[in-house]
C-alpha cells in the first residue's frame, strides 16, 4: 500500500497544461515537456492516494487489467523501474493510453465513491515517460523462432498490439499498412498537440529491433489480395478497424466546404510535421462548424484553431450532460457527464440538443447550416417549434463517428462471416469463421476505445500463438464480445 492517509490528507491534482495563448501558436502537446514530465513534481503524492481497496475496480474498469495499484504503490516508493515493468505486464503502449483513453479506470475508483478518485491516468503516463527518459524501454527479440508466420492487416493500436505480442513469442510478423508510415488512426488521426508523433516512432523502432516487419503503402485487397495473404502466411490476422465514416445526407450535403473530420484531420497532421500537402482543407479565417461533440469533434475545434479560424461552433444532438454523475449511472460504470478537453479550453462554442436541417450555400459553397433546438419526445428527436435559426459556415466538418469496417476488399476476398452489426464475427478465441483468420479491434467489436484495441490485440495473439502451436502462455486479457462498464 501506498500513504495509508494519502486519499484523505491529499487533494486530486493533474498535470498542468501551457496556457491557452503559447499552446495555440504551436503543434506541440499541451502539456510543459509532455504529460509525464507536467505531473512529476506531485506524483508521488498522486500515487499515495491509491488506498489498496482490497477489491479495485479500476481492473475492471480498465480493458487491459492494468494492476493500478501495484504500480502507484511502487511509483510513491520511488521504484520507477519496477512500476515500468509492472506497467509493460499488461498494456504494450501506456504512452498512447496515458495520453489517449478516457480512464474509465478512473471512475470506477474506490476512493471515487465519495470524493475525488486517484489520478490514474496521470500517474500512468508519468511512468512511461520516465522510462522512456531512462533508457528502460528496451527491445525484446524472442529467444528462438518457431518457423510460423503472421500476416497483420492495420497498424492501429491492435495491429500493434497483435504484432509485438506475436513477434515476442517467435513467430515471424509482417504489418502491412496502407498509409506510408505505421499507427493508423494513431499516426494521422491524432492531432500533434494531443499526441506528438515521437511517441508512435519510437514504438515502431521497438517493434522493428525485436524483428517485426512493416510493409507501408500496400493497399491489402488491391496489390495484394486476400488469398495471396493466405497462401504465403500460416495466419492473419484482420485489424483494419471501423472506418466507414457516418455521413449526413441531407439538402446541401453536395456544397464544397463539406468534409469528413477523417478528411481534415490527416491533412492537418501531415502539414503540422513539415509535410507538403496538396489541396489542403483549412479552417483560416472560415467559421467552422462541427457535427459531433465526441473525442473527434475536440481534435478538429483544436486544430481549427490553431489555423486561424474566424470561428467554431460544435454541434451536439444529445442534450447538455450534468457535470454529476447520474443516478442511472452509478458507480463503477463509466457515467456521461460534462467533461472538458484541451480544445475546449482554447475557443469555440459548444451547442447541445440541436439538429442541422438543411446546408446552406452560395456559388456551390456551403454559407450556412438551418438548425433547430431538438427534444427527446417517446424515444425520438422531436423538433421545437419557433428554434429554428441558420448559422454561418464556410467549412462544417464531419465528427459523428463510425459505423463498422470496410467490409469489400480484403474482408471480402477472405470470405469471412459478419454479425448483425456488419462487424466481423469472431469466437473466444479471436478466430473469424475462416480458419487462421483472426480479427482485433474496432472492426470486429465496433468503434471503441484505444484500451480496448490493444487488450484484443492481445488477446488476438493468444489465440493466434494458440492455433500456430497447440497452446500459448500469451495473455489474453478480456473475452472478444466482452463489454465496457458503460450503461
Amino acid at each position: 500500500m501506498a500513504d495509508p492517509r494519502g486519499f484523505i490528507n491529499t487533494p486530486r491534482e493533474v498535470a498542468g497544461r501551457r496556457p491557452v495563448e503559447e499552446r495555440v501558436n504551436d503543434w506541440n502537446e499541451v502539456y510543459p515537456g509532455g504529460p509525464g514530465k507536467a505531473l512529476l513534481p506531485i506524483i508521488s503524492e498522486q500515487a499515495g492516494r491509491c488506498m489498496d481497496c482490497g477489491i479495485p475496480f479500476c481492473h475492471q474498469g480498465c480493458p487491459l487489467g492494468n494492476l493500478i495499484p501495484e504500480w502507484n504503490d511502487l511509483v510513491w516508493r520511488d521504484d520507477w523501474d519496477d512500476a515500468i515493468d509492472r506497467l509493460h505486464r499488461t498494456n504494450n503502449f501506456p504512452e498512447f493510453t496515458g495520453r489517449l483513453c478516457p480512464a474509465p479506470c478512473e471512475t470506477a475508483c474506490v476512493v471515487g465513491i465519495n470524493r475525488e478518485p486517484v489520478t490514474i491516468k496521470n500517474v500512468e503516463v508519468s511512468i512511461i515517460d520516465k522510462a522512456w527518459e531512462m533508457h528502460n524501454v528496451r527491445p525484446q527479440p524472442p529467444e528462438f523462432l518457431t518457423g510460423r508466420t503472421v500476416a497483420v492487416i492495420g497498424s492501429g493500436p491492435a495491429g500493434l498490439a497483435t504484432a509485438q505480442q506475436l513477434t515476442r513469442a517467435g513467430h515471424t510478423v509482417a504489418v502491412y499498412e496502407r498509409d506510408d508510415k505505421p499507427g493508423g488512426l494513431l499516426r494521422y488521426g491524432i492531432p500533434e498537440f494531443k499526441m506528438e508523433k515521437e511517441q508512435v516512432d519510437r514504438r515502431v523502432q521497438q517493434m522493428q529491433r525485436e524483428g517485426t516487419v512493416f510493409r507501408t503503402g500496400v493497399q491489402v485487397g488491391d496489390t495484394l489480395t486476400g488469398s495471396q495473404l493466405r497462401d504465403r502466411y500460416d495466419a492473419v490476422v484482420i485489424a483494419t478497424g471501423a472506418t466507414v465514416r457516418r455521413d449526413l445526407p441531407i439538402t446541401g450535403r453536395e456544397l464544397g466546404g463539406i468534409h469528413q473530420a477523417m478528411d481534415f484531420l490527416p491533412q492537418a497532421n501531415r502539414a503540422a510535421l513539415g509535410e507538403e500537402v496538396q489541396d489542403q482543407i483549412l479552417a483560416t479565417g472560415k467559421d467552422v462548424v462541427i457535427i459531433g461533440g465526441g473525442d473527434t469533434g475536440a481534435d478538429c475545434l483544436g486544430t481549427s484553431i490553431r489555423q486561424g479560424a474566424k470561428s467554431v461552433t460544435s454541434l451536439e444532438i444529445m442534450p447538455q450532460p450534468g457535470e454529476d454523475r447520474p443516478e442511472n449511472q452509478p458507480w463503477p460504470t463509466y457515467p456521461m457527464t460534462y467533461r472538458i478537453a484541451s480544445a475546449h479550453e482554447e475557443g469555440g462554442d459548444r451547442v447541445y440538443a440541436v439538429s442541422t436541417k438543411e446546408f446552406i450555400g452560395e456559388d456551390g459553397e456551403v454559407s450556412g447550416l438551418r438548425i433547430s433546438e431538438v427534444e427527446m419526445v417517446d424515444g425520438k428527436f422531436t423538433e421545437v417549434e419557433g428554434t429554428e435559426r441558420v448559422i454561418p459556415a464556410q467549412l462544417v466538418l464531419f465528427a459523428m463517428g463510425f459505423t463498422g469496417p470496410e467490409t469489400e476488399g480484403v474482408v471480402a476476398q477472405l470470405g469471412v462471416e459478419l454479425d448483425e452489426r456488419s462487424n466481423v464475427k469472431r469466437d473466444k478465441n479471436y478466430m473469424s469463421s475462416v480458419p487462421g483468420v483472426f480479427v482485433a479491434g474496432d472492426c470486429g467489436r465496433g468503434q471503441s476505445l484505444i484500451v480496448w484495441a490493444i487488450a484484443e490485440g492481445r488477446g488476438a495473439a493468444a489465440g493466434v500463438d494458440a492455433y500456430l502451436q497447440g497452446s500459448t502462455t500469451l495473455p489474453s486479457p478480456i473475452p472478444p464480445n466482452a463489454r465496457p462498464l458503460v450503461v
